[in-house]
């Protein structure tokens, strides 16, 4: 994942990883993935084959937004 430095604090940039949502919202991969099949939360897929599924950050916002969920309310910070 990337970072940037931003007055001494590290700031993640770039998409998530369906882990990273599940442990940003106290819940298993299994609630997430479920999320994604039925289009809720918008993914994509990264690389050959099956590849690796990633949620863009403005994905997640927005998803976040439509639930009413406040952003200080996950369980990291993203």
């Amino acid at each position: 994942m990337e970072t940037t430095v931003q007055n001494g604090a590290q700031q993640r940039t770039g998409p998530l990883r369906v882990k990273d949502i599940a442990e940003a919202l106290r819940l298993g991969t299994d609630a997430v993935y479920a999320e994604i099949k039925s289009g809720r939360l918008p993914s994509y897929r990264v690389g050959q084959g099956r590849g690796t599924i990633r949620v863009s950050r403005a994905a997640f916002t927005q998803y976040l937004a439509e639930r009413g969920i406040p952003a200080a309310e996950l369980a990291v910070a993203l």
